[in-house]
């Protein structure tokens, strides 16, 4: 099973939780992003389609600090998983650049 297919079977399953267990990490998708940009810097380096119904989103930082966001048609966002060290081309450049 690849990493893509695992992320899908993840965001999917963070759909289908317990509402008490999701709700700890849900807020308006607008809600969510600014407070990824003002607490960590991230900003969106990566989206997908799970399904028609929810949108799959990677935020990233310069740092290398990274979240995943997924987001039903309703407009709510839920974490799925974060944390540090993310490597990318554009967080590199980022780095090398020295910014």
């Amino acid at each position: 099973m690849t990493r893509l297919t695992m992320i899908v079977l993840c965001a999917a399953a963070a759909f289908s939780a317990a509402p008490a267990v999701a709700a700890e990490q849900c807020a308006a998708r607008g809600d969510m992003v600014k407070a990824l940009g003002e607490k960590f810097h991230e900003s969106a380096a990566a989206v997908g389609m799970v399904n028609p119904n929810v949108v799959l989103e990677v935020f990233v930082s310069e740092q290398g600090t990274w979240t995943i966001l997924a987001t039903d048609t309703q407009g709510q966002s839920c974490v799925l998983s974060a944390g540090e060290g993310w490597e990318s081309e554009m967080t590199t450049a980022a780095a090398l650049r020295g910014t």
